[in-house]
């Protein structure tokens, strides 16, 4: 079986630029995408739907397993609290945590992190979030506008980057520098149905807008062969 399963899927290089969530309803489920998936992604992302179970111990095995992972826990609560919280989470290795875009949220994950390799990254807007969304919010300023402002604070607060749309990732790019991590969900290739991101765009467009890493989830684990989807992915990628 294992041999089939090469023949079918040979051994391809992931771009460390994709990261796939797992957005999946349980430990068991993801755990199985991962061995579905093999050695076409290096970088995966778990979420809350992961965290309400066992997230943490699939985010340790996966860093074992030599991949990468972004921990999605948009964190928020009090100064420190949320700096207690960082500081655990930096111990376990992973790679990229999010915290929401406030200044004294971003500010103490900052201060939880220490001198760990983990990343912070600041939720500007949700991309499901259109301007009508926040104006029923009660914010009295668009998206792009309220993107700006949370950047600003982000960088003043020592995040290592921010999570923004595709439609925000040049905006980003052009306040954060080149160092800066611009990490963009609601990523959908042309072959690919939008579902519930408002503000979508291509793999390719993302990267050309200025993203250092798209997250690209139901074209590739709802595909009915993930594995190639990926490829298919990262191969659209390739031409930044």
């Amino acid at each position: 079986m294992a041999a089939e399963a090469a023949l079918a899927h040979p051994a391809v290089k992931p771009d460390p630029r994709l990261i796939v969530p797992l957005d999946l309803p349980t430990v068991d489920e993801a755990r199985a995408m991962v061995e579905t998936l093999g050695d076409s992604v290096s970088f995966y992302k778990v979420g809350l739907e992961l965290f309400a179970s066992d997230g943490m111990a699939l985010a340790r095995d996966l860093k074992t397993a030599g991949k990468q992972v972004f921990l999605d826990w948009k964190l928020h609560d009090i100064g420190t609290t949320v700096q207690r919280a960082t500081s655990v989470l930096a111990q376990s290795g992973c790679d990229f945590l999010t915290v929401h875009g406030e200044p004294q949220v971003m500010a103490a994950a900052v201060r939880g992190k220490g001198g760990s390799n983990l990343k912070i990254l600041a939720v500007t807007v949700l991309t499901s979030l259109s301007d009508e969304d926040l104006i029923e919010t009660g914010y009295h300023e668009t998206a792009r506008a309220l993107v700006e402002r949370r950047i600003h604070q982000a960088i003043a607060a020592g995040c290592d980057g921010v999570i923004s749309s595709p439609h925000e990732a040049a905006l980003a790019r052009a306040l954060g520098g080149r160092d800066f991590l611009v990490v963009t969900p609601g990523v959908r290739p042309d072959w690919a149905a939008k579902n519930d991101q408002a503000r979508a765009a291509t793999p390719l467009d993302a990267l050309k807008a200025g993203a250092s890493h798209i997250v690209c989830g139901r074209p590739i684990t709802a595909a009915n062969d993930p594995h190639a989807a990926a490829r298919r992915v990262a191969n659209e990628m390739s031409g930044v």
